[in-house]
């Protein structure tokens, strides 16, 4: 017997950018499938993965989109930016470069992504605490910076769990931009259908006293022979 699959109430396109070695792979199958590898293989241009979620009484479809964080796969990555719901920025808290580069990840959003793409900053490999150069207040003061939200997490021990719960985070953050997108695209419609009522009645209104004005201004004459 075949089994039915629900469509979800939601499909969001998430991407995840950052420098290579930050660990945006890692962050992606620890949230997916809940593993982690300890070796280190650099994404060759995109990796996908999907995960289904049960979010605010919805049904959620996440696409996890990994892109490769050399710069000669930039041209490549560059395209799935401009349908993206939200982007990861994803730097590695024991590498000081892959967290000054953010600024340019940045850009590379202003120039490539909807106006309205969800941003989230966040600090990767927390679990290094010997070898942190990033400290947690300069995270937060860049996130002030650029006006998103911050999350520090490990895809290597994820015992808060930080990283499930950021994606759970932006997920939400996600339903409540497009339900309320959807509320100001209903209450668009109705007003505009109320003002065509609203002429449609003036125009009824001066037809009908138009016709008044000519019943009460026209005579009959009778010509004589």
């Amino acid at each position: 017997m075949a089994v039915k699959r629900t469509q979800p109430d939601w499909s969001f396109k998430i991407l995840l950018i950052g420098d290579s070695g930050v660990g945006k792979t890692c962050l992606m199958f620890r949230f997916a499938d809940n593993m982690f590898a300890e070796s280190f293989t650099p994404t060759i241009g995109i990796d996908f993965k999907i995960k289904t979620l049960r979010v605010k009484d919805k049904t959620v479809k996440l696409q996890l989109w990994d892109t490769a964080g050399q710069e000669k796969f930039f041209n490549i990555t560059r395209s799935y930016y401009r349908n993206a719901d939200a982007i990861i920025l994803v730097y590695d808290r024991t590498e000081a470069s892959s967290f000054q580069n953010i600024a340019r990840w940045m850009r590379n959003i202003d120039e490539n992504a909807p106006d309205d793409v969800i941003r989230i900053l966040v600090g990767n490999k927390s679990d290094i605490q010997d070898r942190l150069v990033v400290s947690t207040h300069e995270g937060k003061l860049l996130a002030d910076k650029f006006r998103v939200d911050f999350f520090e997490t490990s895809a290597k021990s994820d015992t808060s769990p930080a990283v499930s719960k950021m994606f759970f985070f932006l997920t939400e953050k996600l339903l409540d931009q497009k339900q309320a997108a959807a509320i100001r695209e209903q209450q668009s419609s109705s007003s505009s259908s109320h003002q065509t009522g609203n002429i449609s009645l003036t125009n009824n209104q001066s037809q009908s006293n138009y016709g008044k004005l000519l019943g009460c201004c026209s005579s009959t004459r009778t010509v004589d022979d």
